[in-house]
């Protein structure tokens, strides 16, 4: 299992604002390494439907695979992060209040 990519999942999880977090999208760009198929769909049942995974049918690249993650994202906010990535905590609030004031405002932290 991708120790680095379940880090990321679980510290947004853990350290976002129940209130603030609509779902964690994990956007597969076609990748070959067996570990994120059917061991990843299993594990990501444990968050309750709050994670899921939106698998590409061919290598897209960065661009397009962000993309689409942005399109089938359920939220009115679309945040991106790296796998590599661990939040801290009140990490949210912070990139959501300039959005609270003006919804067409672009933050990037």
């Amino acid at each position: 299992m991708p120790s680095t990519l379940l880090r990321t999942v679980h510290s947004v999880i853990n350290r976002s604002p129940p209130q603030f977090l609509e779902e964690v999208l994990l956007v597969d760009d076609n990748s070959d390494r067996e570990q994120l198929k059917q061991e990843l769909d299993d594990y990501i049942t444990r968050f309750d439907g709050k994670v899921r995974i939106l698998r590409q049918k061919e290598r897209e690249g960065l661009i397009r695979t962000r993309s689409n993650g942005a399109k089938n994202a359920k939220g009115e906010v679309v945040i991106f992060l790296d796998a590599h990535c661990e939040v801290g905590y009140n990490w949210l609030p912070p990139l959501l209040a300039p959005i609270a004031k003006d919804r067409f405002v672009i933050v990037i932290f």
